[in-house]
């Protein structure tokens, strides 16, 4: 079947399109990072320290359900880009569908894997007595909305691979806002502490899926979801979970080496330093939010000339957001290795956690633009669908260089031997997406002479 109409990503104004497409995405990111900025300082100062070590410790195993949102989204929506550059809409709308389905079933299974075992994986991980009861609470609640979270997700990635990061906006900023004002709510008058905290983020999260399922069933999107679309499709079944199983392997790896991670961190410096690593969090997602924005605008545009073999096109979309990402990384670890204290007693007036988080803070973002380059220069082979060298990026950052170096450094550095860990994988990630891009850009430019020739 052929393409209903002209699609927004169908244009060799690449600069142009970059703009439209991460604008609303850099926008409506700003208001999520500023919601999880405003998480913290409500637990930080309504629930206190021990509130922030929770929302630390509990990083590891919350991470997996985005890990199962990323394996069916980013998979899907790899295929969805493609297909509607190779004009095959009704695959693609039958991609959506099967991705749908999946996340309901994945949830499920996620869900009931999970809740039992809380307490055990998070002692494992190094919860002390103070932290458990806040982190194993706050999980369940969590996990009990799993199909919310991972559904929400998956719908966010599948707009933005139709090219409608508008939407994807609007919905990130919904979800922001009123996660906003239910921490207001739950926390400051009902006084339900780290609790309201968790209820704030399913809530909000419910309503902004609720919000993207109206744009599909009722809206002007590219792309409908039909019902016999959720049928499972070997064939799409195949691509989509050949690049999301790269995905969720991510997560799996980064998982196992932020439990060690933090398990150092609790062992070298206690519950002070898994503070400060809480801190560290809610500053990296804005520190990472440029190259985020330009790797995600980047991934349908891509995805999309690959697909109509344009490849000149599709590789001047990669320099693009590679140099764009290395201008904002630059200023971004200049102002953090100016004004740390500064950007640390936004969350905290504990003067042990600010003295902590200004040393990890100096440690963790010296490698910055490298890190910036990674998330942008991993983010390429999924979009074009080159299974092994996902895998390998995806599992070798967080599962060798991560892991290893936080076993290896603390014995001779001690605490800031674990900050270190964080600068010395970005480093070497970096170098291991330049290896692994080098012969894919020399493809390109061939592919393109020949393509130009014809």
């Amino acid at each position: 079947m052929s393409i209903q109409s002209r699609n927004v990503l169908d244009t060799d104004k690449i600069g142009r399109l970059f703009t439209k497409l991460s604008m609303p995405m850099f926008f409506g990111m700003i208001v999520q990072n500023i919601y999880n900025i405003v998480d913290m300082i409500f637990v930080g100062n309504y629930v206190g320290t021990n509130g922030i070590a929770a929302l630390s410790i509990v990083f590891p195993i919350q991470s997996l359900i985005f890990g199962v949102g990323n394996m069916i989204g980013i998979g899907g929506g790899s295929l969805v880009s493609r297909l509607i550059g190779s004009r095959d809409q009704a695959r693609a709308e039958k991609t959506l569908g099967n991705s749908i389905f999946f996340s309901v079933i994945f949830s499920i299974i996620l869900t009931l894997a999970v809740i039992p075992g809380l307490d055990f994986w998070l002692v494992l991980i190094g919860a002390s007595e103070n932290v458990l009861p806040l982190a194993s609470s706050y999980l369940t609640i969590i996990f009990g909305a799993t199909i919310v979270t991972v559904t929400f997700n998956i719908l966010l990635m599948m707009v933005r691979a139709e090219g409608n990061t508008r939407v994807a906006m609007i919905a990130m900023m919904l979800q922001a806002v009123t996660n906003i004002i239910f921490d207001a709510i739950f926390i400051i008058p009902l006084h339900m502490g780290i609790n309201g905290a968790a209820l704030a983020v399913v809530l909000s999260q419910g309503i902004a899926m609720l919000f993207l399922f109206s744009y599909y069933l009722t809206g002007s999107s590219y792309l409908k979801i039909k019902w016999r679309d959720f049928i499972p499709d070997l064939g799409i079944v195949k691509s989509v979970f050949s690049i999301g199983v790269t995905q969720f392997a991510q997560t799996v790896a980064m998982t196992v080496s932020a439990m060690f991670f933090i398990r150092q961190a609790v062992n070298y410096g206690g519950d002070t330093a898994l503070g400060a690593f809480g801190i560290i969090q809610r500053v990296m997602m804005f520190a990472s939010m440029p190259s985020m924005v330009l790797g995600q605008a980047m991934q349908p545009i891509l995805g999309f000339n690959y697909g109509a073999k344009r490849f000149k096109t599709a590789l001047k979309s990669v320099y693009l957001a590679g140099g764009v990402t290395l201008a904002f990384t630059l200023v971004a670890m200049l102002v953090l290795m100016v004004w740390p204290e500064a950007v640390t007693r936004i969350f905290t007036s504990d003067r042990a956690l600010i003295d902590e988080s200004v040393i990890a803070m100096r440690y963790i973002f010296s490698m910055l633009p490298f890190f910036g380059l990674f998330n942008v220069g991993q983010l390429v082979f999924p979009s074009i669908g080159k299974v092994w060298e996902s895998f390998l990026l995806a599992i070798t950052r967080p599962g060798l260089f991560l892991l290893g170096l936080v076993l290896l450094l603390p014995h001779f550095f001690q605490m800031p031997g674990v900050w270190l860990a964080f600068p010395g994988s970005d480093l070497l990630g970096f170098l291991l997406v330049v290896v692994l891009l080098i012969p894919l850009v020399a493809k390109f430019k061939k592919d393109s002479s020949a393509t130009s020739q014809e």
